[in-house]
């Protein structure tokens, strides 16, 4: 689906989304988290054996909540699935969000051994607030 236009300028400044993702009993799970896209496809960024990955890695629908932080009042909901998951190229991913977010060349929270792992999300349902 292609995104709208001021969808994709939330999504390429530094502004925080919420990703839910669903729990194995059925619950969500919500996690603010760094944003980016490619394109119309947008993309998250996490490490490996947290809970949202394996959430996302059974049931591949999500829901994004994202809002402009200079006017809280320019939102959208975005309703989607994960259609591709990448550790390739995830590292890279990671240190331009740190770039976009924290003004730093590399994401300063590695941890050794931590495997970093790129979620690409297609919107199926867009809703401006």
């Amino acid at each position: 689906m292609e995104l709208p236009e001021g969808l994709k300028a939330l999504l390429d400044g530094p502004n925080f989304a919420t990703l839910a993702t669903v729990m194995p009993d059925g619950s969500p799970q919500a996690t603010t988290m760094w944003v980016d896209r490619d394109g119309d496809q947008i993309r998250f960024n996490t490490a490996g054996g947290r809970v949202k990955p394996r959430n996302m890695d059974r049931d591949p629908r999500v829901a994004i909540a994202i809002y402009n932080a200079d006017d809280p009042y320019e939102a959208y909901a975005i309703q989607g699935r994960v259609v591709e998951k990448r550790e390739e190229g995830a590292r890279d991913h990671i240190d331009s969000l740190a770039k976009k977010y924290l003004g730093l060349a590399e994401y300063p929270w590695t941890v050794e051994g931590m495997v970093r792992i790129m979620y690409v999300i297609e919107a199926e349902h867009v809703a401006a607030h």
